[in-house]
């Protein structure tokens, strides 16, 4: 899975301040594989860290 905040329809929005990529890091795309995303939802789902707020824009064609 990748995370690209400059492809996230929350950027810049209250949505940033709690979700996991900007918890756990600060720049760049964040490339996950499975695991590391289904132990991001664990960790997130016993309150550990923020969960991802992540929502795709629609790319563009052309």
């Amino acid at each position: 899975m990748l995370i690209d905040c400059e492809q996230c329809a929350m950027q810049a929005t209250s949505a940033c301040d709690d979700c996991v990529v900007t918890f756990l890091l600060s720049d760049g795309p964040v490339d996950l594989d499975e695991s590391e995303v289904a132990a991001l939802a664990n960790l997130a789902g016993e309150g550990l860290v923020p969960r991802l707020r992540l929502i795709p824009t629609e790319r563009r064609a052309g």
